[in-house]
């Protein structure tokens, strides 16, 4: 199993709004991909405004098979042209589970 984490670091002042689109943006992916399994966390201590989209998948190439349909579809490139606006940066983390 892995876990891929994509952080992103808000705007000053955009929580309540990009939470409300993740939230959009987790039943989006649901939709696209049945499979999709997936969690919003943020953050407690550390950088303000840090929001984690967190996935899981059985295996990397599983990642691989499923990122091109979810981000590929017309549905989720509108959805991302309304987040990317509030968000400062970003990175992604890919981790295994080992237990």
């Amino acid at each position: 199993m892995i876990v891929v984490r994509n952080v992103f670091r808000l705007k000053y002042g955009q929580a309540r709004p990009a939470l409300a689109l993740l939230s959009e943006g987790r039943s989006l992916m649901k939709r696209i991909d049945p499979k999709a399994s997936s969690r919003l966390l943020t953050d407690v201590v550390g950088p303000s405004y840090t929001f984690v989209l967190e996935n899981t998948y059985e295996t990397l190439g599983a990642f691989e098979l499923s990122a091109p349909g979810v981000m590929g579809s017309s549905e989720w490139r509108a959805w991302y042209q309304k987040f990317v606006p509030l968000v400062e940066s970003g990175y992604r983390e890919i981790f295994t589970i080992v237990d």
